[in-house]
């Protein structure tokens, strides 16, 4: 995944693209660059490394950076390493057009051999500089203007995309194509945005429109929109949108990270998620609203299997979604990794119902799955984060968990979002199938109320993780162990660890571990193990105690006023009594701060960890 952005206005370019790449560096951290256009002419940077080196490079080079139209890029690499001839902006052949590309073309190779049999030469390893140099060929051989140039050679583009180019004899001009890939176009009188996020916009416009899949658009100064389909070159209305993002949401504020803050933010997250859709009166009446699921209640009452589709982390959220909808709702559910299920050929009819779940909405093994299930005429309800995005676009129903904008790369309140939907959905579904008692559901509805502030509660034992993190940051693995719906998430756990600190780090269900991994545990393996009240508990007791006589090093999580587990352990974090049901919402918190903490003593880079992008929109 990369992050792409552009201007064509009347302000000057080069503020709006630096800090734009900067608000999109958690798209891609490779490599960036810029090209700023004048008339007749332009000035190109580009470098290895992060949007501050391109800064520096273009100040130490004193680099002319004024004109009135230009694009950005930052980059995730997929063809080629990360340097500077494989960043982006890439030139033609001539160096008449100049382009910025998110997405992987699937032909290159072949496009790139017909190519350099008509004379073409390339400097990169990049699928993007056969893209441009196809759109030049088309252009010359043809004598067709830029925007017809790119529709041609689109249509012959397999892949996804989201692109910016631009002609350099007609700076007033950008032409914009997407497909499976996120491009935003903010709009202001007598100017133009373009961005994979419109968050690098906000400052500046709140009117946006989302192009959707095999749209352009052509963009010229002082003029209106042009929307247009790549195929046929139909022309369409464009529909704008008002953006409601609060520009506090995308600034750090008192943390040093993104990761931290958003951590700190689950509380008030999990709340704005319910918000709305639980409804307890005084007379103790509960009540969830979920519009997609109530205008499709007859799906679900009739559905014969769920199957939930997602990856990484959402994948996650979805193991715990099986169990709360086996549990509540008394439906039979599978779990795919949605880069497995979009290549098999799944058993699908319009009896199925398919979740696919995906905090930004625009995961391409999820968007392929969601497509594939579609077609097979299985039902596709989605649960997604960003409002527009692809996936909210192409389901059928769904509903957004409003965790607002997650800029650290590990994902950490878009995962007890997805949570908190998953439940209030296992719950509507169980009342209208008449499997839940009448009790249990009130009590559940109830203590979800309390989960913000029980949240709010676990975020105080920082202080301990911090001192458990000191005596930890340097060891070379670490195992996770959890039961029943507790499970996923010591696979979480786990993640996150990797992600942020990478340390080798894996998550099991606790009676697994005599099945294999117990042959690791010596006093130099930490242990860290979810060991609710609730949820197993004496048989959690067994295991703590096998780890113990092998000398292995134990950090519980266990609720306040446990003695058992807690005698036995090296180091314990406390956390509320909550039901089984709801407890993935508490026992994670720990498991992140600790990854944070783990990572932030390391020295690493907590909000960008290397080779990991925040959303993967590319296979």
């Amino acid at each position: 995944m990369c992050g792409i952005i552009g201007y064509l206005g009347y302000r000057e370019a080069y503020p709006i693209l630096i800090n734009g790449l900067k608000k999109l560096e958690y798209r891609g951290y490779d490599s960036s660059g810029i090209a700023i256009f004048y008339e007749k002419g332009y000035s190109l940077c580009k470098t290895k490394g992060r949007v501050y080196d391109l800064e520096k490079k273009i100040c130490l080079n004193k680099i002319k950076i004024s004109g009135t139209t230009g694009i950005g890029h930052t980059r995730w690499a997929t063809h080629g390493i990360p340097n500077d001839l494989n960043a982006h902006p890439h030139v033609s052949n001539s160096n008449n057009l100049i382009i910025i590309h998110n997405g992987i073309v699937e032909n290159y190779y072949a496009i790139k051999i017909v190519l350099s049999k008509n004379g073409f030469t390339f400097k990169s390893k990049t699928d993007t500089e056969v893209l441009v140099n196809l759109i030049e060929f088309v252009k010359k051989e043809n004598q067709l203007s830029l925007e017809e140039a790119v529709r041609i050679s689109l249509n012959e583009i397999v892949g996804a995309y989201s692109i910016a180019v631009v002609d350099k004899s007609h700076p007033e001009t950008i032409v914009i194509a997407k497909l499976g890939s996120p491009l935003a176009l903010g709009i202001n009188d007598k100017e133009f945005f373009i961005a994979s996020d419109p968050i690098s916009f906000i400052d500046y416009t709140k009117n946006a429109l989302y192009l959707k899949d095999g749209e352009m658009a052509i963009l010229k100064k002082g003029r209106e929109l042009d929307l247009r389909k790549i195929g046929d070159n139909h022309k369409l209305n464009p529909i704008i949108e008002k953006l409601k993002i609060n520009l506090k949401q995308i600034e750090k504020g008192k943390y040093k990270y993104f990761m931290l803050k958003e951590i700190y933010e689950q509380p008030k997250t999990i709340l704005d998620t319910l918000r709305g859709r639980l409804l307890i009166s005084t007379k103790g009446n509960e009540i969830i609203c979920i519009n997609g699921i109530e205008s499709n209640k007859d799906v679900f009452i009739n559905a014969k299997c769920i199957t939930i589709v997602a990856c990484g982390t959402s994948w996650h959220a979805s193991l715990i979604g099986e169990y709360l909808l086996e549990e509540l709702a008394r439906i039979p559910v599978e779990v795919e990794y949605a880069s497995e299920f979009r290549y098999r050929n799944p058993i699908l009819d319009r009896r199925n119902v398919i979740i696919v779940i995906s905090q930004s909405g625009e995961t391409a093994d999820t968007l392929a799955a969601l497509k594939l299930a579609k077609k097979k005429g299985a039902f596709v309800f989605g649960i997604c984060n960003v409002v527009g995005s692809s996936i909210a676009r192409n389901v059928d129903a769904g509903v957004y968990t409003h965790a607002g904008p997650e800029i650290g790369v590990a994902s950490t309140k878009s995962f007890t979002a997805q949570i908190t939907v998953l439940i209030l959905l296992a719950l509507k579904i169980g009342k209208y199938r008449s499997v839940i008692n009448e009790l249990r559901y009130k009590n559940l509805c109830q203590e979800l109320i309390s989960i913000p502030e029980k949240v709010d509660f676990v975020l105080k034992t920082d202080n301990s993780i911090k001192k458990i993190s000191k005596e930890y940051y340097n060891v070379n693995n670490f195992l996770y162990l959890g039961r029943g719906i507790n499970f996923p998430v010591a696979l979480e756990g786990a993640l996150k660890l990797k992600e942020v600190s990478y340390i080798h780090a894996e998550g099991y269900p606790a009676a697994e571990m005599k099945h294999g991994p117990i042959a690791l545990i010596d006093s130099n393996m930490p242990v860290i193990i979810i060991a609710t009240k609730k949820g197993f508990y004496d048989k959690i007791v067994g295991n703590v105690q096998e780890i113990k006589a092998r000398k292995g090093k134990i950090i519980s999580i266990v609720n306040e006023g446990d003695v058992q587990v807690s005698m036995l352990s090296d180091h314990i974090i406390k956390i509320p009594i909550i039901s089984e049901e709801l407890s993935p919402l508490i026992t994670v918190i720990p498991l992140q701060l600790l990854a944070y903490q783990i990572a932030y003593i390391r020295g690493e880079n907590v909000d960008q960890p290397r080779n990991l992008a925040k959303s993967v929109t590319v296979e």
